[in-house]
């Protein structure tokens, strides 16, 4: 799985920037057993770096057989991808692991050095002093519940958010310190900046915050932004915008720069340059998204002070879980049939779950 994420994600156009890091010395003398998970190295108190090789000599070598390939496989369409025999061969694998899915874990427990442990909607994080231990569960979260377990999804996000920390360097300085698993990142420990940068280049979403809900309730200024009448769902703005969020005891509350700074989360400079970081990291992810034949549709961004007051980029970054992506080739004709447009994130289920629910007031009875 890990080595199919890893093909499916290189190689990008753009200029790749990476510097090497140094993984620390962590007084976890146990293996990270407790969730059938194996460490990377034969001394456990030594974590390994993140992987700078973007690909090994194998994977490129194949990328460079199959270039005149690219642009045949950009335009394939959603259902043809679906439909293909490789469909029968992963629903074949997710079936036999549903009974294996990474749903919950209890590191602190068993791993000496971890103090303490926080429950995220899809993570577990475990407090290892100067460190930050985070697991990337298979936990499914939409509508700020939680509503199933996920065969593989942990990976998939963490190894996602990896490859993005790495790729976006020369934007930002990341908290990520090293990966001993592929499901687990160490990261330094930050002081959580509680603002959520939700940048924006589409009216499209189903959610209370989203903009269209918004916007189809007649409301032109959003967050700071004004907007023009006459768009319809899934047009695309005329430019990206942020629409930042701030966290109420279980929701997401819509904020504007002002506010942020009159209720004391940011101060003004903090929040200038948390904006510009995130409008470029935007932009870059919307340019490798396209030049593998996918609309990073809308996203958001975490970040936090690290101890010397430096604003690092945490959680995660452009993972289908934080992120809409479309299909392009088939974008613009959907869109001016009035269709939904082809994705590859979560929105499938949040429609569904609106369609057939109240997602935010109905009780959850089962897990599928």
């Amino acid at each position: 799985m890990a080595e199919c994420m890893r093909t499916t994600l290189n190689p990008p156009k753009t200029p790749l920037h990476s510097n090497k890091i140094s993984a620390p010395k962590l007084s976890f003398s146990s293996s990270f057993s407790s969730f059938g998970t194996k460490p990377n190295s034969s001394n456990s108190n030594n974590y390994p770096r993140i992987s700078l090789s973007v690909m090994s000599n194998k994977s490129q070598n194949q990328n460079q057989n199959q270039n005149h390939h690219h642009h045949h496989q950009q335009h394939l369409s959603l259902d043809a991808v679906i439909s293909s025999n490789r469909k029968a061969e992963l629903l074949g694998d997710i079936k036999g692991s549903l009974s294996n899915r990474l749903s919950e874990t209890n590191l602190h427990l068993t791993v000496p050095g971890l103090k303490s442990k926080t429950r995220g909607k899809v993570r577990d994080i475990y407090d290892g002093g100067d460190y930050l231990v985070l697991v990337t569960t298979d936990r499914q979260s939409a509508f700020d519940r939680i509503l199933a377990s996920i065969p593989f999804k942990g990976q998939v996000l963490n190894e996602t958010s990896l490859w993005w920390f790495d790729q976006t360097r020369h934007i930002t300085p990341n908290a990520v310190i090293s990966s001993p698993d592929k499901n687990v990142t160490i990261a330094k420990k930050c002081s959580v900046i509680p603002v959520e940068f939700v940048v924006r280049g589409f009216v499209t979403g189903s959610t209370d915050t989203s903009l269209w809900t918004v916007y189809n309730k007649g409301i032109r200024n959003y967050c700071g932004n004004a907007l023009p009448d006459g768009l319809v769902k899934n047009q695309k703005l005329p430019a990206n915008i942020l629409t930042p969020t701030t966290k109420a005891e279980d929701h997401d509350v819509p904020v504007t720069p002002d506010e942020i700074v009159k209720l004391g989360l940011m101060t003004e400079s903090e929040f200038d340059e948390a904006s510009r970081k995130a409008l470029r990291l935007f932009e870059y992810g919307q340019r490798v998204a396209s030049e593998h034949g996918l609309i990073l549709v809308d996203t958001k961004y975490e970040f936090g002070k690290s101890s010397d007051d430096s604003i690092l980029l945490i959680d995660e970054v452009h993972t289908p879980d934080s992120s809409r992506y479309w299909i392009a080739h088939s974008y613009e004709e959907r869109f001016q049939s009035g269709l939904e447009p082809e994705n590859v994130d979560k929105e499938f289920l949040r429609l569904w779950f609106k369609d057939h629910c109240n997602p935010y007031e109905d009780e959850i009875h089962f897990f599928v």
